[in-house]
């Protein structure tokens, strides 16, 4: 039986199928609904997936490829403060004078000790959610990217005191000042009270080691002395290599310097760890990666519930037009002609439902990134695929029913009331 197709038999049949989604129009509606769950779901998750990708490695140029941290532990998931496990316990914390040890030696170019906390922006009465703030030092901007606005950075004696002062984040000065210069003025930085001096506005896209969006920044000492850190997962070291040393060099010298200030001996096992650019970016596509799997599943589940859907319907479709068949069959259609109607118009199903997936996916995914302040770009190798896989599914499931459509007797179809 050959099923070649000439492109008159290919408009003829697509407009039989189409005719034929239009009579039960309800019934093919609900059965393209499981594969616009199915193709949507696929597409958002891409879309969010791609822009934050883009995100991290847009990040990472900021920084500069060659910037590293030093972490008392890298870990995928954060660590239980309270109750770490034994080999997270025996670690030392990260130190001042470590990150002062690790300026000095001649393969670095910058370090120091950073950390983050979580608390609340106030300024009369108005204040925001719970949000990041950064514990640095007047180099923040240069590992960080961004601009300033306005005002200045903190000063060598305001970091070596830990004075009360910040520099905002630009995103909160309209909710807490409105028309008010917030320079100069006192506002609340986690319950503590603090002097604006600088406006600070993040890079368009930006990802920090903890993953936070930066709501403040202040002197490391005045995080240190006022505010309560997490040592196991918020207290990190940057490190940029000088001009002309590279990653591996810097990374060499620092673990040399880290294991003789911690008196390890050369079979012991370091007490820190080391992470590039590249072991973050690694470690968050291994993440997106399970969760993109998980919704491909969950997408998959939902195309073979609509795989079922169509065959149901196409089975009650053959049923309905049997008489239909009959007279086709009684003009000269062969089997061929047959099968090849109720597949094409199993596939239109099934094709249609993927159209209408990929443009709710696109809109959903391309509204999740712009909440996140995320730059996504159409995935368009996926779109591509997510039509040509809903296609496929009406092709798949199609066959039963047009393969028993294809062999009913003409004789007995005309007589089928």
């Amino acid at each position: 039986m050959s099923l070649r197709l000439s492109g008159d038999q290919l408009r003829e049949n697509l407009a039989m199928a189409i005719d034929a989604l239009r009579v039960s129009r309800l019934r093919s509606a609900l059965t393209i609904l499981g594969v616009v769950i199915g193709v949507a779901t696929v597409m958002t998750m891409a879309t969010i997936v791609q822009g934050i990708q883009q995100q991290i490695i847009h990040t990472i140029e900021v920084a500069g490829p060659t910037t590293f941290y030093v972490l008392k532990i890298f870990s995928k998931t954060p660590i239980n403060p309270e109750a770490p496990p034994k080999y997270v316990r025996i670690r030392p914390d990260l130190t001042e004078a470590e990150a002062r040890r690790i300026a000095e030696l001649p393969q670095v170019g910058y370090a120091a000790l950073w950390a983050q906390g979580f608390g609340r922006l106030e300024y009369q009465g108005q204040r925001t959610r719970g949000m990041a703030i950064f514990g640095a030092d007047d180099r923040y901007q240069e590992i960080q990217g961004g601009e300033l606005l306005a005002g200045r950075w903190f000063t060598r004696a305001e970091l070596r005191s830990g004075a009360n002062v910040v520099v905002i984040n630009e995103t909160q000065v309209q909710r807490l000042f409105g028309r008010i210069d917030p320079l100069g003025k006192t506002m609340n930085v986690a319950g503590r009270p603090v002097a604006v001096i600088g406006l600070y506005q993040e890079p368009a896209n930006i990802f920090a080691p903890p993953g936070q969006q930066v709501g403040a920044i202040i002197p490391f000492q005045m995080m240190d002395h006022q505010l309560t850190i997490d040592k196991t997962n918020a207290l990190w070291i940057p490190v940029k290599p000088k001009s002309g040393v590279s990653v591996a060099a810097a990374q060499e010298a620092v673990t040399t310097t880290l294991r003789e200030m911690r008196k390890l001996r050369p079979g012991d096992k370091d007490t820190f760890d080391l992470v590039t650019q590249d072991q973050i970016l690694d470690t968050f596509n291994s993440i997106t990666g399970v969760f993109f799997l998980v919704m491909i599943v969950l997408a998959s589940v939902a195309l073979l519930v609509g795989g079922i859907g169509v065959m149901a319907i196409m089975m009650v479709s053959v049923t309905a037009r049997t008489r239909e068949i009959g007279v086709r069959k009684a003009l000269g259609a062969t089997r061929t002609d047959i099968l090849l109607q109720f597949l094409i118009e199993a596939a239109t199903l099934t094709g249609i439902g993927g159209i209408l997936g990929v443009v709710v996916g696109l809109a959903a995914g391309r509204a999740v990134t712009l909440a996140m302040s995320v730059n996504g770009e159409t995935p368009l190798g996926l779109t591509l695929i997510a039509l040509a896989v809903s296609v496929a599914i009406g092709l798949v499931f199609g066959v039963v029913p047009a393969r028993r459509a294809a062999r009913l007797d003409p004789i007995e179809a005309l007589r089928y009331e």
